[in-house]
């Protein structure tokens, strides 16, 4: 309860007053405003997207037997397909940057390399409208490349951006995987704090959490005998969600094939229940974090556990999104919609695509 100017307590209610919430794994605070939910929405209205997109385009680099910006030309495959990204962010051979000459202008050297994944032939699928044999192609396919860059880089960076709305240019189903000579900011962050939370507690923190949202179950989505997936207690998107192993499980390489099985049934369920929310395909970011590779490999990783965010913009409708700007950006991040609430309306939709109730 919070004191007030009577002497007398006033009792908070999470799901009608605001209240900060503290994220373990970033060292960070998110602020809840959840009464601002009901506020009328007049800002910018997203366009949905398309519903006819054709399954095979010979213009679309992507797809089969089309030709690349670099004029080469893919091959006419069957299942997933891995090719160097064309436009890199990282090289391999990229020269050493000038020598600083003050602590305020300093750089360091940047290399790697960049690949992506096509995950199925066909342009007008998305991983929930995949098959099981399907997804855990593209699951097996990961692990590969995790193994494969890994043992070489010291952070392989795992992503996908669905939907115009989170930047992706390009409707064919498929994923990025960057591997780079350093650890990103936000490795290096869940380093630190998964390092920290082991030392003083004697466990690895997500192992902690996963066991701690199993038992109380008010935050989750969807879960099974090897996977749990919620809305974490910190959650700064409106419908994020965290994919947590129940065991203790370092790297997605280190996965057994029932755990692998298991894996992409929870996915489909979960992206089934986003592309139901609202009844469109439900764009996200998301990606695997898992423990550092390269000469870490040598090194004891314990304290880290293998888990994948998924960042969706949507808030009230296909067409309104959360936008992280202003106080977001100045001074923390902020939501409006309880993760308890999301949680529940995630819970509450049906595991059948909303385009298959007909069939």
């Amino acid at each position: 309860c919070t004191p007030i100017a009577g002497g007398l307590p006033l009792l908070s209610l999470p799901t009608e007053h605001q209240h900060v919430r503290y994220n373990p794994l970033r060292d960070d605070w998110v602020l809840v405003s959840a009464h601002r939910v009901k506020r009328p929405w007049q800002g910018q209205l997203e366009k949905p997207p398309p519903e006819d997109v054709p399954r095979w385009d010979p213009k679309n680099p992507l797809c089969p037997g089309a030709t690349r910006a670099n004029g080469e030309v893919n091959p006419k495959y069957e299942g997933t397909f891995v090719f160097p990204n064309d436009f890199p962010a990282l090289q391999p051979d990229a020269p050493e940057p000038d020598d600083n000459d003050h602590p305020l202008f300093r750089a360091a050297p940047a290399r790697g390399v960049c690949k992506v994944m096509c995950f199925h032939p066909w342009s007008d699928l998305t991983l929930p409208l995949m098959s099981l044999p399907e997804i855990r192609a593209v699951i097996d396919a990961w692990a590969e490349l995790a193994t494969e860059l890994g043992a070489s880089y010291p952070w392989v960076q795992i992503f996908e951006n669905k939907g115009a709305v989170m930047g992706c240019s390009n409707p064919h189903p498929h994923c990025q995987v960057w591997a780079s000579s350093f650890l990103p900011n936000e490795a290096s962050l869940e380093d630190r704090s998964q390092r920290q939370h082991l030392s003083q507690h004697g466990v690895p923190m997500l192992l902690e959490y996963a066991e701690q949202e199993a038992r109380r179950k008010e935050r989750l989505v969807v879960d099974n005998a090897d996977w749990l997936v919620v809305v974490p207690y910190w959650a700064t998107w409106p419908y994020e969600t965290l994919l947590l192993p129940r065991r203790h499980v370092c790297r997605l390489q280190d996965l057994s094939d029932s755990e692998r099985d298991s894996l992409a049934s929870i996915m489909q369920r979960l992206l089934i229940k986003y592309d139901n929310l609202f009844e469109v395909s439900f764009p996200y970011s998301m990606g695997w974090h898992g423990a550092p590779t390269g000469s870490y490999l040598e090194e004891d990783c314990r304290h880290w556990q293998l888990h994948a965010h998924y960042y969706p913009p949507l808030l009230r409708s296909a067409t309104v999104r959360k936008f992280m700007v202003g106080y977001e950006m100045l001074a923390q991040a902020q939501r409006d919609l309880t993760p308890e609430q999301a949680a529940e309306r995630l819970r509450s939709l049906p595991e059948v695509h909303y385009k298959k109730r007909a069939e």
